[in-house]
């Protein structure tokens, strides 16, 4: 009878154990995506996979391809899928639905469907406290203060159709003020001297007075202010900057990770999914992502402190958003751009 010698089985085992850690988890994500090196590694030793992000752009972007790829899935995994894109994605079929232990953790807010729930953030204005204080202007109190020149020439906003947190905010004053007062109000902005830019970075690191521009109000993130000083070379002991919390001018952002509908590796991607949840990476997205863990009970990092949460934000139906966001675009650029 046929026996293979030690080496050969030795070599079949060595194949076989190659094979098992060249598996590889396909995770699409948003460009904003960002966790420690070594957190990510840990998370392929333990699950026996070889991590490949693909960063597909801002949200709209990555679920976009995520759509015209579902006859033949590029991902496992989706990560950064919001509140405002949740219907669209679920209507496409491209998500394959989620039962597991990280579903056993209750969550401040959910997204439902195949969406599980990982991180929150306020899309708000930031204002700039030396700026303000130097000048001897009060702040705007209303989106309706905001209008007046006074204000909207020192405004620096981003276009909804380029930028995520421009798309928000739009939302936020439609939900806030009505469709038909909303845009009647952004035609008062550009009238007024708001300033447009193509996105966050923009905005915040060449138009806002805190980067050397000459705009003291930029739409940005509640977390802003903790972010100023957790980079601060010398922290200060209060944030250079501060949120301005405007009824219809604040958007709770909520982002999920699924897995992908057709996708290969099913298991590893379910072990993601709870990843995401996980105690470390709740506390780490903090200060990688600079969003709110939404698991309940997550410990806090120390900065956010200065990363104060809204009593109210604008709540928009996501079906009606997914019904309408494309035309409200269309009527924003007529009335901001055209």
């Amino acid at each position: 009878m046929f026996r293979p010698s030690l080496r050969l089985c030795a070599l079949a085992f060595a194949m076989a154990g190659a094979a098992v850690s060249a598996a590889e988890l396909r995770v699409l994500t948003h460009s904003s995506f960002d966790l420690p090196k070594a957190r990510l590694a840990a998370f392929e030793q333990d699950a026996g996979v070889k991590l490949v992000l693909v960063k597909g752009g801002d949200a709209g972007e990555m679920l976009n391809k995520l759509i015209l790829t579902r006859a033949n899935p590029i991902a496992d995994v989706v990560y950064g899928i919001d509140n405002t894109l949740a219907a669209k994605a679920e209507s496409a079929g491209v998500l394959a639905p989620y039962q597991g232990p990280a579903l056993a953790k209750k969550a401040k807010y959910a997204l439902g469907g195949s969406l599980v729930s990982v991180d929150y953030g306020y899309v708000t204005l930031n204002y700039d406290k030396a700026w303000f204080e130097k000048n001897a202007l009060p702040l705007p109190a209303s989106l309706a203060d905001l209008a007046k020149p006074e204000y909207a020439r020192r405004l620096v906003v981003q276009n909804p159709a380029t930028s995520s947190p421009g798309l928000a905010f739009m939302l936020a004053t439609v939900t806030g003020m009505g469709e038909t007062q909303a845009f009647d109000w952004w035609a008062k902005l550009r009238a007024g001297g708001v300033k447009v830019a193509k996105g966050w970075s923009e905005a915040y690191y060449t138009d806002f007075t805190r980067a050397g521009g000459d705009r003291p109000l930029v739409v940005s993130y509640a977390t802003s202010p903790a972010a100023e000083v957790f980079y601060a070379k010398a922290p200060p002991k209060a944030s250079p900057t501060g949120n301005l919390f405007l009824k219809g001018g604040v958007f709770r952002q909520v982002e999920g990770v699924a897995l992908v509908k057709g996708g290969r590796e099913v298991a590893a991607a379910r072990r993601f999914v709870e990843f995401m949840r996980s105690p470390e990476v709740q506390a780490e997205l903090q200060t990688t992502m600079w969003m709110y863990p939404v698991v309940e009970g997550s410990a806090r990092a120390p900065v956010f402190v200065h990363a104060v949460e809204p009593a109210a934000v604008a709540e928009p139906d996501a079906r009606e958003v997914a019904a309408k966001q494309q035309a409200w675009l269309r009527r924003w650029t007529q009335t901001m751009l055209r």
